[in-house]
């Protein structure tokens, strides 16, 4: 398997993705897991998919 470029991180009060190559966090915290952003992330790369996904996120945290 390869190795996976953005994995989940727990960090207190949720979660946050870390980019293993920038070595810096990216987007947003999130209380739940985002686990299909993250295989969306590590796998096709849909822009258009990405930008649901993040959309989705950002209206649970209101």
């Amino acid at each position: 398997m390869a190795k996976r470029r953005y994995v989940a991180r727990g960090v207190p009060g949720g979660y946050r993705i870390w980019d293993t190559k920038a070595h810096k966090w990216w987007g947003d915290h999130y209380e739940l897991c985002p686990d299909d952003l993250l295989a969306e992330l590590n796998g096709n790369r849909d822009y258009a998919k990405i930008t649901a996904l993040l959309r989705h996120y950002r209206a649970q945290k209101r």
